[in-house]
């Protein structure tokens, strides 16, 4: 224990002995830093003085990209520079984990300031190499870490980074640096910060976040942001979702309906985000409902436009499937009858030519079902009956609407009805006006 005590001081002297040394001897200090870091005890032992050193070796390394910036011919002695200042970076990355009383001196040494500046450096080189790439990806994992529980760091590194830093990094050709920057958008958001994402100048940080989850699926930090966050302000999803392309809107809709399906117990103004969002999606649904009809003609299979009625259908079935969101939507004016209107346009299309809404009679249990509207009028169904159940009003409606014999020619269990139908048709036998009609169209005594 002893040894490992001295073994800092030892380290902190090395460093300050070589700063005016040559990089490479700076270098090896550096690296032996980052190795005690990775323990608790040194992280707290950890003095000031000890990182004003290593913000003068990045001030440093900072003067000198800028140099090579503007004249070319330095760019080739660069590389001892840019390991020295990864090195650096992952040393400051360490001696932040779990340790406020580092990131609260690094912070008011304006390490958060500098190495924002050193990034934008960093982007603005024309060569990029691995030393330079792995440079850039530690400035960001020591900007997560920085922020990681801390919210003057968060709001420091908002107040130098936001927007511009954001939309750099989320575009960049990296991967891996596009990943640490959503980790650091991450963990600097706050209800309060998505708001300013609201402003059209801002609203492309979050434009690319969902870019990002669409090109890398498995990007965690960017479902994250849109599912904790961005979902969070329904004006935001408004925005974002008039600013999509088609194939971005089905991202966008996967990412809603993930959130939608996640079994949490929600608090009240959780729902009324929910209830603003069920609103919105039910209007473009009725809006864009007829573009599945497109999905008749096997060149339109993919139809980007068609896909978008698919998924918003998905999002409003599980919405209906929530007591809390059920009884809201089936309030809402016109979206029962928009899904009885959709099913009969959808099941005549079906009768008239044989194509994907045409009624099979079979199930094919083995076969990989790979086009996009299999299940769609059955999805139409359970909207129909989550809309009716236990609401007298919209049952009503389903008669009025000529809707039950339409029901009922769908009861065939095939690919494109499973057994949706017959649920809806027990949920209007509650009604005793449609229970009579249900069983006039069976000829079965009620």
């Amino acid at each position: 224990m002893a040894a490992k005590e001295g073994a800092l001081p030892e380290a902190a002297a090395r460093l300050k002995r070589f700063m005016a040394a040559e990089p490479s001897a700076r270098l090896e200090s550096v690296r032996a830093l980052t190795g005690l870091f990775r323990e608790a005890q040194p992280r707290e032992m950890a003095e000031e003085s000890l990182f004003r050193d290593l913000l003068e070796i990045l001030i440093k390394a900072s003067n000198e990209i800028e140099q090579a910036c503007k004249d070319s011919s330095e760019l080739l002695d660069l590389d001892t520079c840019l390991v020295l200042t990864a090195e650096c970076f992952r040393c400051l990355r360490n001696a932040c984990v779990q340790c406020a009383k580092n990131q609260h001196v690094m912070r008011n040494l304006g390490l958060i300031a500098t190495s924002i500046h050193l990034i934008k450096l960093l982007d603005r080189m024309p060569i990029k190499g691995e030393p330079l790439l792995t440079a850039f990806r530690c400035s960001l994992q020591f900007l997560g870490n920085i922020a990681a529980g801390n919210g003057d760091s968060q709001n420091s590194i908002w107040k130098c980074a936001f927007p511009d830093l954001f939309l750099t990094c989320l575009t960049y050709s990296d991967e891996k640096i596009v990943a640490y920057c959503c980790m650091v958008l991450f963990t600097c958001l706050n209800s309060e910060k998505v708001k300013e994402l609201l402003d059209p100048r801002n609203l492309s940080v979050a434009l690319h976040v969902i870019k990002v989850y669409k090109k890398q699926l498995e990007s965690e930090w960017s479902f994250l942001i849109v599912t904790d966050y961005l979902l969070q302000c329904p004006e935001l999803v408004k925005a974002l979702y008039a600013k999509l392309s088609n194939q971005e809107r089905v991202t966008f809709l996967e990412l809603i309906m993930a959130k939608v399906s996640e079994k949490n117990s929600v608090t009240s103004e959780e729902m009324n985000v929910f209830m603003r969002h069920a609103d919105f999606l039910a209007g473009c649904f009725q809006e864009k409902c007829e573009a599945v009809l497109k999905l008749t003609s096997a060149a339109d299979a993919e139809d980007e436009e068609a896909l978008v009625t698919i998924r918003l259908l998905d999002i409003l079935c599980e919405m209906t499937s929530n007591n809390g969101q059920l009884e809201y939507l089936q309030t809402l004016p016109d979206l029962l009858q928009t899904a009885i209107d959709t099913l009969r346009l959808t099941h005549l299309a079906g009768k008239q030519a044989v194509n994907i809404f045409t009624t099979t009679h079979a199930m094919t249990w083995q076969e990989e079902i790979s086009h996009p509207a299999v299940g769609f009028k059955a999805h139409l169904i359970r909207l129909i009956g989550n809309l009716c159940y236990k609401n007298k009003e919209n049952q009503d409606k389903v008669y009025e609407l000529d809707g039950i014999p339409l029901i009922l020619d769908n009861c065939s269990i095939d690919d494109n009805n499973p057994s949706f139908a017959v649920k809806v048709i027990s949920h209007l036998l509650a009604c005793a006006c449609t229970a009579h009609v249900v069983c006039k169209f069976l000829d079965v005594q009620c």
